[in-house]
């Protein structure tokens, strides 16, 4: 990657075009592209405008025309293009004000790091997700007034198992049985090794790659840790890496969080740590599992505001099919060491300092990542500021607990409007600092609503047609 316009300025010989990339509402790239010619020094003072009308989320068409400002420091040669593309993040101005959009989520993710830092709490937060998706061979999906229907197909899928396809070599992968067969029966070995290469090219950093527990192949690629809104840009990179190299491989990858039907959704468990310059503020050898009181403390923000938090961290109402008991979902309130039945895990893989950190597992990769690394961080200074406390961990199979235990441990809201309704009841905590604002939230809630909530709630479900068709 790129550091300054100066280096950027030398890279011009090696490339004909550049991709200017920014982030809508909703959490997905957009972009346009201008030859090399037209990038200049005076372009990173200027910035360049664009249609916001046309945007998720952003401006009304009475007021549409916005500005791109180029960040120097996310510059990259883009790995999967066949024309050399130098590839730029931007943020987003108002060009009347040429002060920064308030929707932008990168600039909600820019504030909150600075508002940590005023805090004077830490001066760092490192933060490590793990998006998992699915790499199927085959999908068709659409529906109308009077069809609904989708189609997944994968040559690991265990309904391949009985098929004629001459020949039919077996090896597919029985539900929740993909964690971790070696190839042949992980089939996507190679085409992983292949996106981590590409990742590794551009400057993200991975650490680890393997199948998910899931049929049908499911996958992870572990992204080394990162500061907030690095980490959220690498997260941007990793999702349009991971979706372009499938493609180059004749497969389709997916980051919804519960596209099959009978196990493993896929998650984005989210590491998370406060760090004063090389201290690791969470890290304390007496307390439980290693950690201090202002990482429990922070535990007690995730818990108390998790029902809020869930409207930004799994926002799609497919998210809520993933978060359900028995699937190695995150839905009980809890926290525990090495315990994945608790929505915050604390590992204990290692003694170091440096490892010490909170896992919360309710996040899934549909999620924009900026303003989920936003929303963590300040639910987690909430409870600091407020030494709210977590209460005692539950160090057992939260599943399993007998009924009486069962009822003391809470579980997330079962769907996005429930949790779009907790968002609206309990939004304070976002607003400290001005780091989310009031326009932001009103318009991600009214967005959700319109799009998601209401059109899948006046929508015959095809499995209706099954349970009530003969009624």
């Amino acid at each position: 990657m790129a550091t300054t316009v100066a280096d950027i300025m030398k890279m011009k010989k090696d490339i004909q075009m550049v991709d200017l990339r920014f982030t809508d509402m909703p959490g997905t790239w957009q972009h346009f592209t201008i030859t090399a010619r037209e990038l200049t020094e005076s372009l990173f003072e200027e910035g360049i405008g664009f249609d916001g009308s046309s945007i998720r989320g952003f401006k009304e068409i009475h007021e549409s025309d916005m500005l791109l400002m180029l960040d120097p420091s996310t510059a990259f040669i883009d790995p999967v293009l066949e024309v050399p593309t130098l590839a730029i993040t931007c943020d987003i101005y108002d060009p009347v004000t040429r002060q920064p959009y308030s929707r932008d989520p990168r600039y909600v993710a820019r504030k909150a790091e600075a508002y940590l830092k005023q805090t004077g709490i830490a001066t760092t937060s490192f933060w490590g997700p793990e998006p998992e998706f699915f790499l199927f061979n085959d999908v068709r999906y659409g529906g109308g007034t009077n069809s609904s229907f989708y189609f997944i197909d994968s040559n690991e899928g265990w309904w391949k198992s009985g098929e004629d396809l001459r020949p039919n070599l077996g090896a597919q992968i029985q539900p929740k049985r993909g964690y971790f067969p070696v190839p042949p029966a992980d089939t996507l070995q190679d085409v992983r090794s292949r996106i981590v290469l590409a990742l590794e090219k551009v400057g993200v950093e991975v650490e680890v790659h393997h199948h998910e527990v899931a049929t049908a192949g499911q996958a992870e690629i572990d992204m080394r840790f990162n500061t907030l809104v690095r980490m959220a840009d690498n997260v941007m990179v990793y999702k349009y890496i991971v979706k372009n190299v499938a493609r180059q491989n004749g497969l389709t990858a997916t980051f919804m969080p519960k596209p099959i039907f009978g196990d493993n959704g896929s998650g984005m468990h989210v590491h998370q740590s406060l760090w004063n310059d090389s201290v690791n503020l969470f890290y304390d050898p007496a307390g439980y599992a290693s950690l201090s009181d202002m990482a429990k403390y922070y535990i007690g923000g995730l818990l108390k505001h998790a029902p809020a938090l869930l409207a930004i961290v799994a926002p799609t109402t497919n998210s809520y099919r993933r978060l359900v008991p028995g699937y190695e979902a995150p839905v009980n309130l809890a926290y525990s060491q090495r315990n994945r039945s608790a929505i915050c895990r604390i590992p204990v893989y290692s003694k170091s300092p440096k490892a010490k950190r909170v896992e919360f597992r309710a996040p899934d990769p549909s999620a924009n990542p900026y303003l989920t690394f936003a929303a963590l961080l300040m639910a987690g200074l909430d409870g600091i500021q407020n030494r709210i406390d977590p209460g005692e961990p539950a160090d057992k199979d939260l599943y399993e607990l007998p009924p009486d235990e069962a009822k003391q441990i809470k579980q997330v809201p079962g769907s996005l409007s429930d949790v779009l309704k907790a968002l609206e009841q309990d939004h304070e905590f976002l607003l400290k600092g001005d780091v989310f604002t009031t326009d932001l939230l009103e318009a991600y809630i009214a967005y959700k609503y319109d799009n998601e909530v209401d059109p899948i709630r006046m929508r015959p479900h095809p499995y209706e047609f099954t349970l009530y068709y003969d009624v």
